[in-house]
């Protein structure tokens, strides 16, 4: 992990203060981040990532922050996982306390919670002292960063400061539990799995209805590289690469056969975690390899794998986001 002074905590700090933007490590991915209470720090964050203004962002909390302050109504079974998961990659959706901003809930009457567990997040939030509203350091829709230089490569100059962690521990965005009528419904997989969270809660976790809010990262088509992504079944893996346009980047789950004509091949990790670090990496180098499409091989379907198959089912409805990640 790659080594931040003080003195750069106090500056991105104050940076925030001000209105300004700073990309900072979680353990997820990296974020964009942007004072909660502030309606021009939130435009500008808006504006930066393209982000459609109806599309909710998660507020980042310090360690030990009273969640009466953005959220009411808390259930027992809310504070439960908070208590156990936190800090940690899990997103509480709650309602929202009077005078969070409707910038922050995309005009709803629930709000995101998470505690970040990276340290260097846990530093900014206890020097800024507020609420840092934070979706991934991207371009709206485009492959999450994982590393400072994912951010400056994509942002450049709209952040004021980008604070360097490394690589992210985990490399995918987190949970999402919706939590705001007391039931645990979840709205993204992520880390954190169904059945750990059922353990905790004490009770099923219902899977998202068309009444559940809106949440980050939850539409049909997000997580998207700039080039075309297919998923492909281990079955049909190399019919699609054979009969696809333009050179292929493939992420597979096995050695390259000898006859393969694709032009880059890269066999994945083996487990679900490894693959969730590794995947926007390295989808993030083949969009810069000069090939034309990805086939991806479709992993197991089992629930070790949720988190990954709904990003990678996301970034193929993407259909290649083009050169402004928009």
């Amino acid at each position: 992990m790659s080594l931040v002074a003080d003195s750069e905590i106090d500056c991105a700090a104050a940076v925030l203060r001000a209105g300004g933007l700073v990309a900072f490590p979680t353990e997820t991915v990296y974020g964009l981040g942007a004072d909660a209470s502030s309606p021009a720090a939130l435009g500008r964050l808006f504006a930066v990532k393209g982000r459609p203004s109806d599309h909710p962002v998660i507020v980042h909390l310090r360690v030990g922050e009273d969640l009466m302050r953005w959220s009411r109504d808390i259930p027992a079974v809310a504070q439960r996982l908070a208590d156990h998961f936190w800090p940690g990659p899990l997103t509480l959706v709650l309602c929202r306390a009077a005078g969070v901003l409707d910038a922050v809930t995309g005009a709803q009457e629930t709000v995101g919670l998470r505690t970040p567990a990276h340290p260097i997040a846990q530093r900014l939030l206890r020097a800024f002292g507020g609420g840092i509203a934070a979706p991934s350091a991207n371009r709206f829709g485009h492959v999450s960063p994982t590393t400072a230089q994912h951010v400056r490569d994509e942002l450049g100059v709209a952040v004021d400061m980008v604070l360097d962690g490394g690589a992210s521990e985990v490399g995918i965005e987190s949970t999402i539990v919706d939590l705001s009528t007391g039931a645990p419904v979840l709205l993204r997989p992520g880390r954190i799995g169904a059945a750990e969270i059922e353990a905790v809660a004490g009770r099923p976790v219902l899977r998202a209805t068309s009444t559940s809010p809106r949440a980050s990262g939850t539409l049909a088509a997000h997580y998207a590289p700039k080039i075309p992504l297919v998923l492909a079944s281990p079955a049909r893996l190399e019919r699609v690469v054979r009969d696809a346009a333009g050179p292929v980047a493939v992420l597979a789950r096995h050695v390259r056969p000898a006859d393969s004509n694709a032009a880059l091949w890269h066999v994945a990790a083996a487990d679900a975690l490894g693959y969730g670090h590794d995947l926007y990496a390295i989808l993030r180098t083949f969009e810069r390899s000069g090939c034309a499409s990805i086939v991806v091989e479709a992993p197991p379907k089992t629930a070790e794998w949720e988190a990954v198959h709904d990003r990678l089912t996301r970034a193929a409805a993407g259909g290649g986001v083009g050169p402004d990640g928009a």
